[in-house]
Formats: C-alpha cells, sequence, structure tokens
C-alpha cells in the first residue's frame, strides 16, 4: 500500500513539475494561429513572415517599417510578454511600460481585434516557423 501511495505521489509531482515548465506558447492551436497570422498580420509582416524592406531604418516619419518575424529578424529574441504585449497593447504601449518612451512604433495593438488566446496562438504560430535553437533560446528568455 505505501508502495502505491509513494508511486502516485511520484506520478502527481512529476505531472505538477512538468506543468510549471510548460511555457505560455507550448501546447498552441498552431493552425488557428497561421490563419489569424494570416488575417491579421501578414499585410505588414508578409505572408511568409519575411517583414517589410529596410526593415532596419526608420521611414522619413522616424517610424521603422514592420520587421520580419522569421529567423532573420529579431522576434526570437524577445519573451513572449513582451511579444504579446506588443500586440495586444500596440508598440508604444507596450514600451512605454517598460520605460521606452521615446521610441516611435508603427505597431498597432489588437486588444479589441483578437483575445489573448488567438494572441497566443499567433505566436505560437510565429514561433513553430523558427529553427529549433532559436525557438529554445526564446523559450528560454520564459524560463522554460
Amino acid at each position: 500500500m505505501k508502495r502505491k501511495l509513494l508511486c502516485g505521489a511520484l506520478i502527481a509531482l512529476t505531472a505538477d513539475l512538468s506543468q510549471a515548465s510548460a511555457g505560455p506558447l507550448d501546447g498552441r492551436d498552431i493552425a488557428r494561429g497561421e490563419r489569424l497570422y494570416a488575417e491579421n498580420c501578414a499585410s505588414c509582416h508578409g505572408a511568409d513572415l519575411e517583414g517589410q524592406p529596410d526593415w532596419r531604418e526608420p521611414g522619413p516619419d522616424g517610424v521603422l517599417p514592420a520587421p520580419p518575424h522569421d529567423g532573420t529578424g529579431h522576434t526570437w529574441h524577445h519573451e513572449t510578454a513582451l511579444l504579446f504585449d506588443y500586440v495586444k497593447q500596440g508598440g508604444a504601449a507596450a514600451l512605454a511600460a517598460r520605460g521606452v518612451s521615446d521610441f516611435a512604433s508603427g505597431m498597432p495593438g489588437f486588444g479589441g481585434t483578437l483575445d489573448d488566446a488567438e494572441i497566443l496562438d499567433i505566436l505560437g504560430y510565429i514561433r513553430s516557423t523558427w529553427p529549433e535553437r532559436m525557438q529554445a533560446v526564446q523559450a528560454a528568455r520564459d524560463g522554460n
């Protein structure tokens, strides 16, 4: 009887640990994220996540063009919380909340268009397109 209790406790502990290490983009609906990306993001960031030309150079208005979300961009350098806030609140608001008030961002907020799960599905889709090394680096930024 003690063995069964111990085994049960170990199984429960293992399940709890695996849940604790799951990141915010793990288990997302990638197909839905891809569809939502096409509907909401591709017009600026490109159908193939390629971004706009010269995305590293500000335009005449001082705003950077939309960056790529494939492996050639910098999206994978950021933790999910920042990416989520950037999509939900818009670039200027997300950065201002982090103390950066002098950055002209062309990214609008989608909080009125997309719910939290949809935003996470889009981010999950984007991450799923990166090479494994980049996925691992980004996941580590989330603490998993």
